[in-house]
């Protein structure tokens, strides 16, 4: 079985099926199946055969997972790019993949890429002309509409490139397999139950996972998932009234977003009978329950591991316990000197270009997740905190490292030390501490990083320190950095 297979074979038996709902619009199976196909002809048109690399740059919308599945038909590999990617992410990216064509639709992103050494462009949104000038671009939406819709599907295994921020430098490519999707998809309908009445929806960017898990779930439980364009906490629940879904995965800061808009008498009119959740605040779990009258259970996994803990939907004990639960059907857990291990299937393949990292992580089949952690007299697994260099902000995962690595091309800038700070309403914020060679304001290093970076990575806070205390290795001691606020820069009001 293979994405592209499981598409079909739905469209033959259930076509008529809505698939995906977006701004007001309905998809079906059939269409997306025709779409796909013919898509997949034009990528093949542009000389993609089995194995390419083809980045995906684009906002959320149908677009996306239909470039998805035409690129698995093709048996070529998709790289999902973040639309927030500035210069230095973006770059690493593209020349770590090899990539050589792109999907986009904006122009300010057709040009990035262009920069970043991607030869083919080929713009889906065909109202944005303007990127239809570039050198290497092509009219994709258009050559859609007239590509034949029959296409012979490609075997393939591996289907993406996703890439993921790790302990070390610039993010890692996750090598993920269709077989990877396929079983992810499996574990969580099975886990949630899925029914025919059912409704998902997703509110995350498509180049994360997530969406990505929950349109093969959809695929395979025959429901429609609702693609919200952003997660906007003052219209996510209209949305989900409006368009009867009945259960939904969060993470991160979400939930807390959520109770800080004001109570509403139609908090309880709705059709959800599940929320599936990573990182509930224990304290708020009772209150999350209370303010709409579902369950809230949580679910543990990584992207490169898939699904791999939950507690049990009619478990109303884990309430407000921190519990992240016990392996799902086809996954093991142990815990090494406290750190979190999993093994099992699916499992991606390893990091790409990075063997060493991909050893280093998984060893005797266990992948060792950095999470710290502890089990209960019942089996389910605590987490108690991270052996990972990484700042968490608002579910963002974010390399210490690859800040730093930016920062320290700065000329005025001789070394730089990130950590995590403690952030009420986005868990961690992202604090720098910059030893410089000559003096520089600090919104101007701010605004360095801020042209090379994702939004989200971009420091918060920034402290001048002399000099930083260092282990006997030569590295620096960040656990010894001053724990005080001085902070040079505060830029929690004016960043995103």
């Amino acid at each position: 079985m293979s994405l592209g297979r499981l598409l079909r074979e739905q469209a033959e038996v259930a076509g008529d099926r809505p698939l995906f709902r977006f701004d007001g619009t309905t998809t079906t199976v059939a269409e997306v199946e025709s779409r796909t196909n013919r898509l997949a002809n034009v990528l093949r048109a542009h000389g993609i055969a089995r194995g390419d690399r083809v980045a995906v740059m684009l906002p959320n919308g149908v677009g996306f997972p239909v470039a998805w599945l035409a690129i698995a038909k093709l048996g070529a590999v998709m790289v999902p790019v973040n639309v927030g990617y500035r210069s230095a992410d973006l770059a690493h990216v593209i020349k770590d993949s090899g990539a050589t064509l792109a999907l986009t639709g904006a122009h300010d992103t057709a040009i990035a890429l262009r920069d970043s050494g991607i030869v083919q462009v080929g713009a889906l949104d065909p109202a944005d002309a303007g990127s239809l000038a570039l050198p290497g671009t092509f009219d994709a939406g258009a050559e859609l509409a007239a590509a034949d819709d029959g296409f012979d599907l490609v075997d393939g295994d591996l289907v993406n490139l996703q890439y993921t921020s790790g302990t070390t430098g610039f993010p890692k490519g996750c090598m993920l397999t269709h077989d990877y999707w396929l079983g992810l998809a499996e574990h969580a309908r099975d886990w949630i139950g899925a029914r025919e009445n059912d409704v998902d929806l997703t509110a995350q960017p498509f180049s994360y996972m997530d969406p990505q898990w929950n349109t093969v779930l959809c695929l395979k439980a025959g429901i429609p998932l609702v693609i919200l364009p952003r997660f906007s906490a003052s219209t996510f629940w209209r949305s989900v009234r409006d368009e009867g879904v009945t259960f939904f995965y969060l993470l991160g800061t979400m939930p807390v977003y959520l109770l800080r808009q004001p109570p509403d008498p139609l908090d309880w009119d709705h059709r959800v009978r599940i929320v599936m959740c990573s990182g509930i605040v224990p304290d708020l779990h009772r209150t999350l329950e209370d303010r709409w009258g579902v369950p809230w259970r949580e679910a543990y996994g990584s992207t490169e591991t898939g699904f791999d803990l939950a507690v049990p939907i009619d478990d109303d004990t884990c309430v407000g316990s921190g519990a992240v639960g016990s392996p799902v059907e086809g996954k093991r857990a142990k815990l090494v000197d406290g750190e979190l291990a999993i093994s099992g299937a699916p499992m991606m393949q390893g990091y790409w270009n990075a063997p060493e990292a991909t050893a280093s992580k998984v060893r005797d089949g266990w992948l060792y997740t950095g999470d710290l952690a502890r089990q209960d007299d019942r089996g389910y697994f605590h987490l108690v905190g991270r052996s990972k260099d990484m700042v968490r902000r608002s579910g963002e995962n974010i390399a210490a490292a690859e800040v730093e690595a930016v920062l320290a091309q700065h000329p005025d800038v001789h070394a730089a030390a990130v950590v995590p700070v403690p952030d009420e309403l986005r868990g961690e914020e992202v604090k720098a501490f910059v030893q410089l060679a000559r003096p520089v304001p600090a919104k101007d290093l701010i605004a360095f990083v801020r042209e090379r970076l994702a939004p989200f990575k971009v420091p918060r806070f920034v402290q001048y320190v002399d000099s930083f205390p260092m282990t006997p290795s030569e590295r620096i001691a960040k656990h010894m950095l001053p724990t005080g606020r001085d902070d040079e820069y505060d830029g929690t009001k004016d960043t995103p």
